[in-house]
């Protein structure tokens, strides 16, 4: 068993401390990149769905 001592404890304390707070960060950045990898999707379904329509609006007064 070894030893560390309270300077060791206080050490692998911060160390530890330290990576739970980076997965926390790595964590959240992640779902803001979802976030706005979400966003980007519904801006694109949005602009094809208006496209769409231009096109339908198109045709349909060409019918007429």
């Amino acid at each position: 068993m070894t030893y560390f001592g309270d300077r060791g404890r206080d050490m692998l304390s911060m160390h530890e401390e330290l990576v739970r707070d980076r997965i926390r960060t790595l964590h959240r950045e992640a779902e803001e990149q979802r976030r706005a990898s979400g966003i980007l999707r519904l801006r694109r379904a949005r602009r094809d769905a208006e496209r769409a329509s231009i096109r339908l609006r198109h045709a349909l007064l060409r019918l007429v």
